[in-house]
């Protein structure tokens, strides 16, 4: 069924809310958020590329949740990585694919958008 609504959509910057942001050795570029909703009492489905350790979705909640208070908050990811390499019990409600992947694994998702090719999931093999 098709909606006759338009969905809002936005895009978060969690730079200033990564928490190994004092750690790391690279300066970090803070991007700009931009949610032209209200947030409160609102359904979010949060989407990322990849969720691996859930520390990049956390700090994604906590920019939503400065913003207002959501009624729920459900992520999306198109690949979500295995469980044992979560650090924070965070899961995905909607996943694409959950590739067996080891620990020093990179997986980069990369948008037709931004290359000029068809999308495409590299998993490389380290």
């Amino acid at each position: 069924k098709r909606l006759k609504t338009e969905i809002p959509t936005g895009i978060v910057d969690i730079t200033l809310y990564r928490d190994d942001i004092d750690t790391s050795p690279i300066k970090p570029t803070v991007g700009e958020t931009e949610l032209l909703f209200d947030v409160n009492d609102k359904y979010i489905i949060l989407v990322d590329d990849v969720l691996y350790t859930g520390r990049t979705m956390r700090a994604a909640i906590d920019v939503l949740i400065d913003f207002g208070r959501p009624k729920k908050i459900e992520p999306a990811v198109l690949v979500e990585r295995e469980e044992k390499y979560r650090e924070i019990p965070i899961y995905a409600i909607y996943r694409g694919s959950t590739p067996k992947t080891g620990e020093r694994d990179r997986v980069t998702v990369r948008f037709s958008e931004e290359t000029g090719r068809d999308d495409e999931v590299i998993l490389e093999r380290r």
